[in-house]
Formats: structure tokens, C-alpha cells, sequence
């Protein structure tokens, strides 16, 4: 390799994207289109997925989720772009909310990313075409027709000026908001479970600034229960499954959040922690990146749910199967493994948890709350227990393996 110096000043430059080539018909047609579809509908709603971040309309799908009111879902891979806090934000669109969604006359939907696992195996997929108004990176779709050429952050501050407010349908569903689920009521004796209320407890340990990551896997569905504060973020798994990736992402996240912090451009923020939820058989895949997190000295918590093997595959195929196993670890002692000091300011600290007693003396134990560097919680689980949508998949398997039974035919 040639051993050239290259300047970076350059990078302090921000980029300018040239504005599209204006074409005054296509978009008074596609305007007109759209606001029509808006004043004429009784029961709207807006959906919020994922591709609207890197569609660079953020800021627009705010203003109109607060401006109308309407009620607002978003997909797993939209979670955490909007306010959950918001009293119109009522969180993931499941296949629980189906009948809602299917019952609104206008479904308007900003960077649709309708993967298998974002839609809960095309579960939730706005099911009239004709309500449905969707708006991608480069195009406007109202119904059956697209105008092409049009990006969403050129296409949605016109419509924001022309819209009247004044002319909108102000439904009042009603549906219960994520902020009112009750915490688990369980004995402290009792085993933790992922349908017994975890997730939503955990919702309550999160604050403002978190950049959370839950792995594929039951972590990945698991996520989609979250209530999230203000300002965090959540990534998880909705297209390209590579299960050890969220590991080495909670090292890069982590890097990110402090450089920001220490730049004063992360929400006014003096300190932020990053938090990944990542089951036994993907931290074994990427297990060494933990060594640079604590040779970084990074704020880090990681949930690692123990679950005896990949749950995930067992609930998809061969949930007997020897293939679904993995070597047991004793995974409490990796940080110390790593490097991670055992004494003072970032000395790692861990806990295990089984009972929903030992869950609560972790999350508020103040070397939790207020520790700095590795934090470590091993959360036990049954092999098959998992979140509803993969339980679903696992009863599919068991039916599948029954026929076969009754047919004569082996089961593998």
C-alpha cells in the first residue's frame, strides 16, 4: 500500500445533497392525491418504520404525529423514532393491533420496510391497498399509484405547508398506551419469564439518552414490548439475522455516545449508558469484543439470557434437536476473563437472575444505577420459553410434527 497522509479536515465539512430535478406535475398531482386522502378520512392513522431515519424525514413525522393527533404505531424497526411518551403513540403495530389497523380508512405510512421479520411474517402488512398512502425514500404510492422520483424529505415539507389543519377527523380510539401496562405482580420467589411481564419491567429501568440493542433472537422480539423514555434509541434485528452482530455494535454505539458527550451534542446530556440484550448462543459467536469494551473503559449493561441454546431456532426447527445446543459457560466470569478490574471506579460488576426477587435487588442496586464500565446480568430461561410471536412459530412446528406422527412418517 502507497503510505499517503490523508487530510481529514475535509470531514468537518458537511455534505450538501443537491435538491431533486423539480417536476411541477407529478408533485401538485401527488399533493393533491394525498391531501385528499387526508380531509376525507374518518378514522386515520399513521405508521412509522424504520427507513424513515435514513429517508431524512424525522423531524416532519414528528410534527405530524403531534399536529394530528392521529393514532400512531410503529413497526420494530420504527421504535424508538417517535415519543413513545406521546398519548397517541401506542407502540409496535402487532398482530394483536390488526383489527384496528384494518378498521382505519387511511393508513399513512412513512419508510415502509416490509421485511418477514419486521412484519411479523407479513402479519402486518396495512391490508387495503386503497388506504394506504406510503411514503418512500424516492416515491409517493397513494392507493394503486405511484409517483416516482419524488423523495419523502423534498415531498413532505410541501405537504406540511399546505395542509389545514383545521379540516382533519380527530379520532379518540380506544386502545390502551404501552405508559399504562401494569408491572409484573409475580412473587419474588417466582421464575422470570418473557410473557410474565419482563420486558415491560425492564421498560422501567431505561432513561433518557440509553441506546439500547437486543440481538436476534427472543431479545429481538422481546424488544418490541419496551415503553422507551424520551430521546433512546433501539436497534434490533428486522432484515439481515447474524446473530453475534449486536456484541461488536454495543462496542461502536458505546464509542459514538461518549465522543458525543464529550463533544456536548447528545440532548444536553452529561453521561448515557448503552444497554444490549443478547442470548447465550449469539454472545458466544463475538464474546471477544467485550474485551475492548472494557479495554475502553465504556459504560456498557448487558442482559445475557441464558436460555440453554438457540430458543430462536428451536422454535423455527428442531426444537429437540442436538443442533440447537451449545456448550454451557460460566459467563459471569468473562469480564474478569477480559481484563475487567475487580476493585475500583471501573470495576465490573455482575449478578444472576432466576426469581423476579433477584431481578428487582439487581436492577436497583446502586452499583446498577450508578457503576461505571462492565455491568453484567445472566437471566436464566427455559429452553422454550420464549416471546408470544416465537411461541406461535414453535406450536406451527409441534402441529407440523404431529401430522407427520399420525401420517407414519419420521419426524426430523
Amino acid at each position: 500500500m502507497v503510505a499517503l497522509r490523508v487530510p481529514t479536515i475535509t470531514l468537518e465539512t458537511k455534505l450538501r445533497v443537491p435538491l431533486p430535478v423539480h417536476q411541477p406535475q407529478i408533485e401538485e398531482k401527488a399533493l393533491r392525491a394525498v391531501l385528499d386522502r387526508i380531509y376525507n378520512a374518518k378514522s386515520p392513522m399513521i405508521l412509522v418504520d424504520g427507513e424513515s431515519r435514513s429517508a431524512r424525514i424525522l423531524d416532519e413525522v414528528d410534527y405530524l404525529v403531534k399536529s394530528t393527533e392521529w393514532p400512531t404505531f410503529t413497526s420494530g424497526f420504527g421504535k424508538s423514532l417517535i415519543d413513545e411518551s406521546l398519548p397517541n403513540v401506542y407502540g409496535v403495530f402487532t398482530p394483536q393491533r390488526k383489527e384496528f389497523v384494518d378498521s382505519c380508512d387511511l393508513v399513512l405510512c412513512f419508510g415502509p420496510h416490509f421485511s418477514n421479520t419486521n412484519t411479523f411474517i407479513f402479519q402486518t402488512l396495512p391490508t387495503d391497498p386503497e388506504a394506504t398512502v406510503l411514503i418512500n425514500h424516492a416515491s409517493v404510492q397513494v392507493g394503486g399509484e405511484i409517483f416516482r422520483d419524488l423523495p419523502a424529505n423534498y415531498f413532505l415539507p410541501q405537504l406540511i405547508g399546505q395542509v389545514d389543519l383545521s379540516k382533519i377527523a380527530k379520532p379518540t380510539p380506544k386502545l390502551v398506551h404501552p405508559k399504562s401496562v401494569e408491572r409484573p405482580t409475580g412473587s419474588n420467589t417466582d421464575l422470570v419469564t418473557h410473557n410474565s411481564g419482563f420486558w415491560s419491567r425492564i421498560s422501567s429501568f431505561f432513561r433518557e439518552g440509553d441506546i439500547i440493542l437486543a440481538e436476534t433472537g427472543t431479545a429481538g422480539y422481546g424488544a418490541n414490548e419496551f415503553f422507551l423514555p424520551p430521546k433512546a434509541r433501539l436497534f434490533k434485528p428486522v432484515t439481515w439475522l447474524s446473530i453475534g452482530y449486536m456484541l461488536p455494535a454495543t462496542l461502536g454505539a458505546s464509542l459514538a455516545q461518549r465522543d458525543l458527550i464529550a463533544r456536548s451534542e447528545y440532548y444536553d446530556l452529561l453521561e448515557a449508558r448503552t444497554i444490549l440484550f443478547i442470548g447465550d448462543g449469539s454472545f458466544q459467536l463475538t464474546t471477544q469484543e467485550l474485551a475492548t469494551i472494557i479495554h475502553k473503559k465504556l459504560n456498557v449493561i448487558i442482559f445475557l439470557l441464558n436460555n440453554d441454546g438457540y430458543t430462536i431456532e428451536r422454535c423455527i426447527h428442531g426444537r429437540n434437536q442436538v443442533y440447537n445446543d451449545i456448550t454451557p459457560w460460566r459467563y459471569l466470569k468473562a469480564p474478569e476473563f477480559y481484563g475487567a478490574p475487580t476493585e475500583g471506579e471501573y470495576a465490573a460488576h455482575t449478578w444472576q437472575v432466576r426469581t423476579w426477587g433477584d431481578l428487582e435487588k439487581a436492577l436497583t442496586d446502586e452499583k446498577m444505577l450508578n457503576g461505571k464500565g462492565v455491568r453484567m446480568v445472566e437471566v436464566f430461561m427455559e429452553k422454550l420459553d420464549a416471546p408470544l410471536p416465537l411461541l406461535g412459530v414453535l406450536d406451527m412446528q409441534i402441529q407440523r410434527e404431529r401430522e407427520r406422527e399420525t401420517a407414519g412418517r419420521p419426524i426430523h
